[in-house]
């Protein structure tokens, strides 16, 4: 009998072992993978809304047939830091100004100021001594004026505080050109905008929370949506239509989500949602008091061994501030690995980092519950969900 337990013990214990030997490691095939332009790096900046914004552009360029182009970065945040900051002061300080910003931002920028190549303008960091953006001692001197003046007890406001904001702008961007030469041609940034011939009113931001009512638009309420643009609200399933089918038939979007989860793995390239999800909305209620439980656990496992995403999963995750407006990148492909299970294929703007040099395969089941909006040429929504949208 005593061999037997003994024998029974090993059998468990080598079970338990073996269940906790790493999983094997992910081998991808491609299903889908549209064209983009090379993996850029943000570097100590808070753009990615500049770079991904861009980089989609690019990408649309290419997918249209209009040749590689390599958009200027600086050029967008010239423009878009001016503007918040003349509204910081215009709102008294309650928007304030921040690194961060919206998708709309750069789409606002091509329709009204234009873009010039990135050869237009000096190479990020060069004029500091530095190889790439790196703002931590230019940005708290901008944001230390603007503060300052958008807080000010004065009953007049100095007209030479722009002047001064630009200075400091320039110093670390490099002054916007008025005209410069690309290709053997001149331009001005709004006419190469226009020789791009890119339709920028085709390009609209998508969403789908359950706080306003589907098939409108509402002004999303995030910090960094300080221009307060709209963006159209559908529900998950069809919202998740969308990008399948754009990926499928050669779009990419632009993908706003939050990347602050731990199970966001920087480490292996490879993102997915857990078996069970933490709902932290019962923390510090009476019942947690009673139960000695912080959190509730949300279960649901889909066939896939990821929580099974519902729209009243990911509109609490919203309402509780758990899904925040983090990171701004690219979806341009679908890949499965190699138990069958497919996952988007995402440009990053973090440079060339990692086992897949600057881009990471994440789960369809992350990306309905952590996608905050995308940024999509609305010819590549599905014609019943844009005819419901009355796009």
């Amino acid at each position: 009998m005593k061999k037997i337990i003994l024998a029974a013990l090993a059998i468990i214990v080598s079970g338990s072992t073996f269940a906790q030997e790493k999983a094997p490691e992910k081998q991808f095939t491609v299903v889908k993978e549209n064209p983009i332009t090379s993996i850029k790096n943000q570097n100590r900046s808070g753009t990615c809304w500049n770079y991904s914004s861009l980089s989609y552009f690019e990408a649309e360029l290419l997918r249209q047939g209009k040749g590689e182009y390599d958009l200027c970065e600086s050029f967008v945040c010239q423009k878009t830091y001016a503007d918040r900051a003349d509204k910081a002061v215009r709102m008294h300080g309650d928007v304030t100004l921040e690194q961060g910003g919206s998708f709309y931002d750069v789409l606002y920028c091509l329709k009204n100021y234009g873009i010039c190549p990135q050869e237009a303008m000096p190479f990020p960091g060069s004029l500091y001594g530095d190889s790439l953006y790196n703002f931590n001692e230019m940005w708290p001197i901008a944001q230390g004026l603007v503060q300052t003046i958008s807080k000010s007890k004065n009953k007049k406001i100095p007209l030479s505080w722009k002047s001064t904001f630009s200075e400091i702008m320039d110093g670390y961007f490099g002054k916007v050109p008025t005209t410069f030469e690309y290709k053997g041609k001149t331009y001005t940034p709004q006419t190469f905008a226009q020789s791009l011939g890119l339709n920028y009113d085709d390009y609209v931001s998508l969403t789908s929370y359950t706080h306003h009512p589907f098939y409108g638009k509402f002004i999303l309420e995030i910090q960094d949506n300080w221009r307060w643009a709209e963006s159209y609200n559908l529900p998950l399933n069809e919202f998740m239509e969308v990008m399948e089918s754009a990926v499928r038939n050669g779009y990419t979007f632009a993908w706003g989500a939050d990347v602050s989860e731990p199970y966001f793995d920087r480490g292996t390239g490879v993102v997915q949602c857990p078996a069970v999800i933490r709902d932290l909305s019962t923390a510090g209620s009476d019942a947690a008091r009673w139960t000695g439980k912080a959190t509730t656990e949300v279960k649901g496992t889909n066939d896939k061994g990821e929580a099974n995403i519902t729209q009243e999963l990911r509109q609490t995750g919203y309402d509780n501030w758990e899904t925040t407006d983090d990171h701004g990148m690219v979806i341009y492909g679908i890949a499965k690995d190699q138990d069958g299970k497919e996952f988007y294929m995402v440009k990053n703007s973090w440079g060339e980092y990692g086992k897949y040099k600057g881009m990471f395969y994440v789960s369809k089941p992350y990306v309905a519950y952590k996608t905050m909006n995308i940024l999509i040429n609305k010819n590549a929504i599905p014609k019943q969900i844009r005819k419901k949208l009355g796009i």
